[in-house]
């Protein structure tokens, strides 16, 4: 595999909150996608034409069957273990005049463990889940994923700063020590470092071989080697950006584990965010290409 992904594979569902009354029965659009942080990245790296695979745990019902057969229909090889007494997850996503406020029930991807992954996982690039890591259910599996990688690229995101924060930022590198790749947002980069912009991105590059901090719509930067690359945002008419760092992650490894300089792999992850921003799922459409 040039990607695997370990964590999250969830359904989202999507509402305009201007379309909810309190105690009241209305008529509005209600969108359900397939989603997660793992799941994402992995199709994602599909379309750019590489081959991924995601571990993860759904429940033994609907949701989790469905997301299977998505994954399936998008060339990512699903190995999901199926947890008899917990369901599928499932993010609630609500819009209301611009802003974006979410509600998680991870369901069976809490429960995932050591034992639902293999002992050796041989893959270009490995991406384990901050969900996973920064949090007490799951976290053996995320740490078990990073000790059994045979990679080349051994990445971690770091998923929410809140999270950061209540996790400790010396045990977060502690636990994700076999790590040479960490990604983050710009504020994830700030509780990470203590520092800001470009500065951050160097202090987290002293730490790992690659940092990618993601500058929302001022594009990203990386730390390469010790070397800074940056690119641009492209202009786009926002609409949900919702698993734009996802698709960032599975383009930004998928393109290293082939074997493409930083700046190609940049532009690349880039533009794969963008995409997500502009549309209303966090999957390209079937069949479309970079």
């Amino acid at each position: 595999m040039d990607l695997t992904t370990v964590g999250d594979v969830m359904l989202d569902v999507r509402v305009d909150a201007g379309a909810l009354a309190r105690g009241g029965d209305v008529h509005g659009r209600v969108v359900v996608q397939p989603g997660g942080t793992s799941a994402n990245a992995a199709v994602w790296a599909t379309w750019i034409g590489a081959s991924a695979r995601v571990y993860g745990r759904v429940g033994d019902d609907l949701p989790g069957r469905l997301l299977e057969r998505e994954l399936v229909e998008r060339d990512v090889e699903p190995a999901l273990s199926i947890d008899p007494n917990a369901p599928t997850g499932t993010m609630l996503v609500v819009h209301e005049s611009g802003e974006r406020s979410m509600v998680a029930d991870r369901g069976a991807n809490a429960r995932l463990q050591p034992q639902d992954l293999p002992d050796r996982i041989a893959s270009g690039a490995l991406l384990v889940s901050g969900y996973l890591l920064l949090q007490d259910e799951g976290h053996e599996a995320a740490v078990a994923a990073l000790e059994r990688a045979d990679a080349t690229w051994i990445a971690v995101e770091a998923a929410s700063w809140p999270m950061v924060e209540a996790f400790g930022v010396q045990r977060f590198f502690a636990d994700a020590r076999r790590a040479n790749v960490v990604l983050a947002n710009e504020q994830e980069a700030r509780v990470l470092t203590g520092r800001q912009g470009e500065s951050a991105v160097m202090a987290l590059g002293e730490r790992v071989r690659v940092a990618a901090v993601k500058l929302g719509a001022r594009g990203a930067a990386v730390s390469f080697d010790g070397r800074l690359v940056a690119a641009p945002g492209e202009p786009v008419a926002e609409v949900d950006p919702t698993g734009a760092g996802d698709a960032f992650d599975g383009v930004l490894l998928a393109e290293f584990a082939r074997g493409a300089e930083p700046e190609q792999a940049l532009d690349r992850a880039c533009h794969a965010g963008s995409l997500v921003a502009a549309s209303t799922g966090a999957w390209p459409e079937r069949g479309s290409r970079p």
